[in-house]
This record gives structure tokens, sequence and C-alpha cells, in this order.
């Protein structure tokens, strides 16, 4: 099977090899972080590699069971053979969608963070949208979504953020950034005329400890104030809110929704870390783009999909031209084949930059 570079199943290998022989060196837990590294590595190389090698021993025994039928004419394994089948197609669908999430991050959590754009009641009406259409899209993953900052208005929210935890909650999510149109009769609107409204969406990976961001301290500066969200009364009369503003880039980040400063401190550092990472990481891009044209047509700053209520229902994202009617059901957060379409196609444009001369055995 070849996945023109993509996958190479020799190479995760030998990699898993290597690491593993660094595990019974002498002193290897000398030093628990690098040692926990490495486990972790270990654990994730094998989580990409493993699982095809069960769906290929499926295919096998499948195999075997179609021979087996065939040779004594047993008509009653037909549907063993096609339930098995079945589920041989589901699992190698999951698994190649799973395989085009190999960043360093893509397994990690995620922050995102939805802003209403220019327009009022009516803006902040479609953020809230949004954020219902990523925590029901949640709860189809058996995600944990978290709120730990938001700013709310009238009829909605000015901007949410909201920590997503579940493995490659950033590898699907990070598809989703960018800026999202909505059409609709506006029911805010006594005359009953139809709005277009925006609301931009970031994400960014939740980062462990085996990512380094650097911040030093002279470039933060640190403001404490009062929670304006739910709490209770030891919100509303504490400076428990922190608001983190890293000077060089001019990122801000905050926390309010715990009752602790400290508490509070750390979830904002950790969301400064993530904003960090992927701003540095978009300035790599930008810096590489005149070497890849695909890369360049790739900005997640532009309109990335429309979603149109009236006079007719769509949903369209305008990167891959992949588009339904059913716009209630993407509302309620079936946005799975979205996310997959535009990963597909990324990772195309990418083999094709391998070409065919690169292609690998699996």
């Amino acid at each position: 099977m070849k996945f023109g570079g993509i996958f190479d199943s020799a190479a995760i290998e030998s990699k898993i090899a290597e690491k593993e022989a660094l595990t019974a060196e002498p002193g290897f837990w000398d030093n628990p972080q690098k040692a926990e590294k490495i486990m972790g590595d270990i654990k994730s190389l094998k989580a990409r590699v493993e699982p095809w090698k069960e769906l290929v021993a499926a295919i096998e025994d499948a195999e075997a069971l179609y021979e087996l039928a065939v040779e004594g004419a047993d008509e009653s394994l037909e549907e063993e053979i096609r339930t098995s089948m079945n589920g041989i197609r589901e699992k190698f669908e999951k698994l190649s969608v799973l395989n085009l999430l190999s960043d360093e991050v893509d397994r990690n959590g995620a922050y995102l963070t939805i802003h209403a754009g220019a327009g009022g009641t009516e803006a902040c009406d479609w953020a809230q949208m949004l954020f219902r259409m990523y925590s029901r899209w949640c709860e189809r993953h058996n995600y944990k979504c978290e709120v730990v900052d938001i700013l709310e208005a009238e009829g909605g929210v000015k901007s949410v953020t909201a920590e997503i935890t579940g493995d490659y909650a950033y590898g699907y999510l990070k598809s989703e950034a960018g800026i999202h149109r909505l059409v609709r009769i506006s029911p805010f609107d006594a005359n009953a005329r139809r709005h277009t409204s925006f609301s931009s969406v970031y994400v960014f990976p939740v980062l462990d400890d085996s990512i380094e961001v650097e911040i030093r301290p002279e470039d933060l500066r640190v403001d404490t104030y009062r929670s304006g969200g739910a709490g209770g009364q030891h919100v509303n009369k504490t400076d428990s809110a922190v608001r983190f503003t890293h000077i060089p880039t001019g990122i801000v980040v905050a926390c309010q929704t715990e009752r602790s400063q400290t508490m509070n401190r750390q979830t904002a550092m950790s969301m400064l870390k993530a904003r960090l990472y992927e701003y540095y990481r978009a300035e790599k891009e930008k810096e590489n783009a005149k070497f890849s044209q695909e890369k360049k047509d790739i900005s997640w700053g532009n309109q990335i999909r429309s979603y149109v209520f009236q006079p007719y229902t769509m949903v369209k994202d305008h990167r891959t031209k992949y588009e339904v009617g059913n716009i209630q059901s993407v509302m309620d957060g079936n946005i799975d084949d979205f996310i997959e379409t535009y990963l597909k196609q990324k990772w195309q444009g990418l083999a094709s930059d391998v070409g065919s001369d690169d292609d690998m055995d699996v």
C-alpha cells in the first residue's frame, strides 16, 4: 500500500526501536523529565503504527474466511464476511484521518477562542451560536469543553475562550481557525431584513512540558481585576481575574473563571504559551511561504466558511468547496465532514509536493 511518503511505517518502527534502546541504558531515569518525554514519544509512535497492524491482521482474517467459504461453497458465512468487511472499511476511514494528524501537537488538547465581529447584538448572537456548535461537537466526541474566559453581551457573547480536552482535539480543530460568515433573516430586526455577520475563530494547542516556549519576565505585563462572570460574591469582591500581555508580540490572554488568582494565573500562562507557540509557527510558515505555494494559499485569517439560513439553507467551506444543505445538523455539531475534507485536501497538496518518486511501501 502506498501513501506518497506521508506515512512510512518502517521509519516509525525504526524510531520506536531507537527510543526503546534508550530506555535500557543505565541511568535512564536519572533525569525523570527527559525519561518521561521519551516514554511519551514511544507511546505516541506506537499509537500511530499499531492500529494499522491490527487492521492488516483483520484483513488477512477476512480473506481467510472468504477463501474458506469459497472452497466449501458455504453461503452461511456471507453475512459474517460482510460484517467483517464493513468493520474494516470503517476502521480504515478512521485511521486514514488520524494518520493526517502527525504534527507534534496534533494529539494535544486545544484552546478555542471565538470573537464576535462588528454588528452589535447580531454578531454577538452569531458568536454564541458558533460556541454552541463546537460544544455539541465536543459532546459527540466525548471531549471536555470548559470555559476559561468569557465576555458576555446583550444577545450573546463578545468573546469566549474554552479549553477542549481530549486526544487529537487540536489536530481536528485547527482546521476551524478563520472567519465564519452567517447570512440570515435577523431575529433582532423588526423589519425582518437579511443580515450578514462575522465571527473569528482561533485555535491553539494546549502544550505539555515536553514543548518549551520561552517567556522572559521582562516581556510580560500582568494585570489583575475583578471578574465579571459567574462565581458568586467571592469573585466579584477580589481581584481574582488575570490578564497577561506579551509585550513583544502584543498577544493578550485572560482567565477569570477560577475562584483563585493562582489558578487563573496558571491557566492564563498555559494559554499564553499556546498562543506564542502558534504565533512563532505561523511566522515560520510565512518565512517559508515563498518556497511553498500550497502553504501560501492556506491562510487562517481569511473567510473560510459561510452559513446561509435564508433565502436557502447551505453551509459551504470556501477552501475545499465542500458544502451541505442541512444547516441545522451542522449547528448541532456535525462538522466532521468539513474537518476531514480539509485535512485530506491539505495532505494531498503536501503529497503532490513529495512527488511520485518518493512513494513508500507500508
